[in-house]
């Protein structure tokens, strides 16, 4: 059974740092696509990075590039997304998925997934 479960979100001010964390089971995460999203209420999902299965390349939206940054640790099946330079415009819930292929999506849109997690909040807030 395919499972993942994010942790790691919070409250933090402007400029501030988060690593959130996605534990997955019922697949090995060195293999497959993951996938970070976010989702503010009242507005469409949208896709904030991936890792590829195998050679594990990264990919951002351009609005995150330089701040976070996408990684796995293939012993523990958990991806992570190490955020930096936190603003007030990444407030959201982010939610880890995976497609369980071994690409990610075409401009990280977050429709082939099938997989979800429930989500963790994380609020940038002075």
């Amino acid at each position: 059974q395919v499972q993942l479960v994010e942790s790691g979100g919070g409250r933090v001010q402007p400029g501030g740092s988060l690593t959130l964390s996605c534990v997955v089971s019922g697949f090995t995460s060195d293999l497959f696509a993951v996938g970070w999203f976010r989702q503010v209420s009242g507005k469409e999902r949208e896709g904030v990075s991936c890792i590829s299965g195998g050679s594990g390349s990264p990919e951002y939206a351009n609005s995150v590039k330089g701040r976070f940054t996408i990684s796995r640790d293939n012993a523990k099946n958990t991806v992570y997304l190490q955020m930096n330079s936190l603003e007030l415009e990444d407030t959201a819930v982010y939610y880890c998925a995976t497609n369980l292929n071994d690409y990610c999506s075409d401009y990280l849109q977050w429709g082939p997934y099938d997989y979800w997690g429930q989500g963790t909040p994380v609020t940038v807030s002075s």
